[in-house]
């Protein structure tokens, strides 16, 4: 079994940055492709990045293109999304997700999920 556990999340205001974290309780953590999604109040869950086993490939939405940062330390069990120039439109709750092997960006392929944390962005 994965358990992913986020953490980081909080209220800033827009321009801030924020780092949020996930630690994964598996035995071979660089087996997983890992992703970052959001779901905003009323809406769906969305992607917002990914990133291979071994970190040499990464995805993101256009809407945080340029933005965020995701990022892993296989020999931490870690997970990263580094969050510069946030928006109100970034509001949501944030979740960590684990994907054997595959890296994809398509939140019904991850079978693995953390329990999400909160960001809050004022205006």
């Amino acid at each position: 079994q994965v358990q992913l556990e986020e953490s980081g999340g909080g209220l800033v205001q827009a321009g801030d940055s924020l780092r949020l974290s996930c630690v994964a309780s598996v035995g071979r953590f660089s087996f997983y492709a890992m992703g970052w999604f959001r779901r905003a109040p009323g809406k769906e869950r969305e992607f917002v990045a990914a990133i291979s086993g071994g970190g040499d490939k990464t995805y993101y939405a256009d809407s945080v293109k340029g933005r965020f940062t995701i990022s892993r330390d296989n020999d931490k069990n870690m997970l990263y999304l580094q969050m510069n120039s946030l928006k109100p439109e970034d509001t949501a709750e944030y979740y960590c997700a684990a994907n054997y092997w595959s890296l994809v960006r398509t939140a019904s392929a991850f079978p693995y999920w953390g329990q999400g944390t909160q960001v809050t962005v004022s205006s």
